[in-house]
């Protein structure tokens, strides 16, 4: 190997087609639509994704290294991407940008992101290309942020396979069994923001409406189970449609 002084063999020369080249990304979330979509952006970009569905999974990620960026969505199964973001946004040894992202964006959710530590915030559904690199070019540190690159001001969009859909609602089939045999309000709570994530990123107003609903049903004591039942059969119904749009069959 060449051995020239000022040439940097870690990291591939980025392109303008590709302004990511060389660059890790850490993406901590739990739905594969969503994740499909930022592997689409990542690959079009020339990053590399690796993908940690909890915190749980995110701090097992972070113990073994340290990406260039992380891009952590605030609704995650087992507790809030909030604590990723304060955790490791204090670390100096590991102190990469963190980037969070949301589906429900009511109440406090950036502000809450970015008093965590996050360095930007964006709002779901996240499928425009530009707006992608403009973001994470933005967030990187100057030692790795690549030079003369003039962003775009709008670019391509991509669009996840629907497989990914029916993969997010069989988690969520099983989520549901385990809500209504046990009478769990935290499983509703979490399954009717998964849904609303989900519903923005699929563009469909039918899961979000059922999403809204759901959180509606969440607020009771009791979990209503023939409502609950009737609101989720109507996001499988969207479904349905949307593997039949696409020609997959259900």
């Amino acid at each position: 190997m060449d051995d020239s002084p000022g040439i940097d063999w870690t990291r591939p020369k980025h392109t303008v087609r590709r302004p990511l080249l060389g660059i890790t990304i850490l993406l901590v979330e739990d739905s594969l639509y969503c994740s499909e979509a930022m592997r689409l952006l990542s690959i079009r970009s020339g990053a590399r994704l690796r993908r940690a569905d909890s915190v749980k999974s995110a701090r097992r990620h972070l113990r073994i290294y340290r990406p260039d960026v992380m891009l952590v969505d605030i609704g995650l199964p087992d507790g809030s991407g909030l604590e990723i973001i304060r955790e490791f946004s204090q670390k100096t040894s590991q102190l990469s940008p963190i980037i969070a992202t949301s589906g429900n964006i009511g109440g406090n959710t950036r502000d809450d992101a970015l008093k965590a530590g996050a360095l930007f915030f964006i709002e779901k559904p996240i499928a425009d290309l530009a707006s992608f690199q403009q973001t994470l070019l933005a967030a990187l540190p100057d030692e790795i942020k690549p030079l003369g690159f003039v962003p775009r001001l709008a670019g391509a969009c991509v669009t996840p396979d629907v497989q990914a859909l029916k993969d997010d609602l069989d988690h969520i089939d099983q989520l549901m069994n385990d809500c209504l045999a046990e009478n769990d309000l935290s499983i509703l709570i979490y399954v009717a923001q998964f849904l609303g994530s989900l519903g923005r990123d699929a563009n469909s107003k039918r899961i979000l409406q059922a999403s809204d609903k759901l959180r509606v049903l969440a607020k009771d004591s009791m979990i209503p189970q023939e409502k609950v039942r009737r609101e989720f059969q109507i996001v499988h119904d969207a479904v349905n449609n949307r593997m039949a749009q696409s020609g997959q069959v259900y």
